[in-house]
């Protein structure tokens, strides 16, 4: 007997309060593969008061003991590891391979990272005669998204366990089985009762509930800067901390003195990578003007390569897109991207031709974009790339920040000096250098619209936890 019928609230796997159900689609086909139950406030006042009962004892535990939770949970993950990326593949399309190599290790790598970030964090310091001292902030709510499930989970709930508060959760309705199967890892590692809880459901039944709960203290979203508006929104009537990851459209400045093939080549590949659905994707490539052609024809071959089909099959590199709205919205921007005069270099509407059924993209590439073309600044979130030209430095990073986003951006040049001086001139939070590897201890989170917060090992547990002084500490 599987768990997607249920919540997890006070330690017990427990029926919704009044009996509701939401199909979870497989992208690849099209078809209901399970039912979840989807929650309503009554079931966030059940989970808030369980996790508020639990918060006076968890949040008085020492640092050592939440390390010891923590590396049992994630033994626990492990054990579990081809559970959740099979998950993960059937709930979002994810290819199979990327799902373990990507989607989950996420997953374990985050956790990792904020073990050894909650080892060497120090919770007070004697300033003169004042002690500081942080503190958790409390009863936690915690709204995750569908396109890296794990990796947001774990973000969250890690980080919100390390600094001592207790926590719920709301996975994405639309990928929700990963979330119920870390629900199951967290029971089976012994974390106390009330400690973790999980309701599903929608934004608007669930969500929304949490982020206004007087009893909730924090509330840390994920998600499109529309639906994080409404969040803030509600989570300032109770005058609560929200910390926000948001959406983002990210410039990718190849300078001149680059590796060009190399640098379009990968920047295709990081484009497409995740289906295209990475918030932090480098989607606006910006490429000297007077070899703006050269870059397309390296895109064209780098697009064409990829392998596009059914996300069980290990060679398969890009799977569906997530849903049905996901995909008409990309069909709706290529076909804008068409309409306003983009060159379509490769792909564009509808699905690849031996696909006849399932929310499959064509890689699409496109060429001669304008800043102010609706492809260069709305969020697709598809396997679609826009490619620019700038004439000069300076004109490139006009290009870069014109934007109301600021997640994530990229810079490529042979001199990594020349490469930190345009970092340096970029408005986004995480600045990419030559394709570098992922870095699970990095501060990742936004400018401007792109949210506000960081995550990541110990940038994340300093976002759960409140700041006291106690001043004349030091006399006597």
């Amino acid at each position: 007997m599987n768990n997607h019928l249920r919540f997890y609230i006070d330690g017990a796997w427990v029926d919704p309060a009044k009996p509701a159900t939401l199909d979870v689609i497989d992208p690849s086909t099209e078809e209901a593969y399970t039912t979840i139950s989807v929650g309503s406030a009554a079931d966030v006042d059940r989970a808030v008061a369980a996790a508020k009962a639990a918060f006076p004892a968890f949040s008085q535990t020492s640092k050592y003991e939440r390390l010891a939770l923590l590396r049992k949970i994630l033994d626990v993950y492990n054990e579990r590891y081809e559970d959740i990326a099979q998950a993960v593949s059937r709930e979002m399309g994810a290819p199979i391979t990327w799902a373990r190599e990507a989607q989950t290790w996420a997953g374990r790598a985050h956790m990792e990272a904020t073990i050894k970030g909650l080892e060497d964090y120090e919770f007070s310091e004697l300033r003169g005669t004042t002690m500081v001292v942080k503190e958790p902030i409390g009863v936690c709510a915690l709204i995750t998204p569908w396109n890296w499930p794990l990796n947001q989970i774990v973000c969250k709930v890690a980080p919100a366990l390390a600094a001592g508060c207790t926590v719920v959760l709301k996975p994405s309705e639309i990928a929700p089985i990963s979330g119920i199967v870390f629900a199951e890892v967290m029971h089976a590692a012994g974390t106390p009762k009330g400690v973790f809880n999980l309701v599903n459901g929608t934004g608007a039944d669930v969500g929304q509930v949490m982020a206004g709960h007087p009893d909730v203290d924090m509330v840390s979203f994920t998600g499109s800067t529309r639906a994080g508006i409404i969040v803030a929104k509600t989570a300032a009537e109770t005058v609560k901390r929200v910390a926000q990851e948001l959406g983002g459209k990210s410039p990718n400045i190849i300078l001149p003195d680059a590796d060009f093939a190399r640098a379009v080549r990968k920047g295709v590949e990081g484009c497409f990578g995740n289906s295209g659905q990475s918030c932090d994707a480098p989607t606006r490539m910006l490429v000297p003007a007077a070899r703006h052609d050269e870059a397309l024809a390296v895109a064209k071959k780098a697009a064409e390569s990829f392998k596009v089909g059914n996300p069980r099959s290990e060679e398969t590199q890009l799977g569906p897109v997530v849903s049905e709205l996901q995909y008409n919205k990309i069909q709706r921007l290529i076909e804008s991207g068409i309409s306003e005069g983009a060159t379509l270099v490769t792909g564009g509407p509808g699905r690849p031709e031996d696909l006849n059924r399932g929310y499959y993209v064509r890689p699409t590439i496109f060429g001669h974009v304008t800043p102010d073309m609706t492809i260069a600044r709305e969020e697709i979130f598809g396997p679609v790339l826009s490619v620019l030209s700038y004439e000069n430095e300076d004109d490139a990073v006009r290009i870069a920040n014109d934007t109301v986003y600021g997640l994530a951006a990229y810079v490529q040049s042979k001199d990594i000096g020349h490469a930190r001086d345009v970092a340096a001139r970029l408005r986004a939070g995480q600045i990419n250098l030559n394709y570098p590897e992922w870095d699970t201890f990095a501060p990742f989170g936004g400018y401007k619209q792109s949210g506000n917060g960081r995550e990541y090992a110990d940038w994340a547990i300093h976002d759960f936890l409140e700041v006291k002084g106690i001043i004349g500490y030091g006399l006597g």
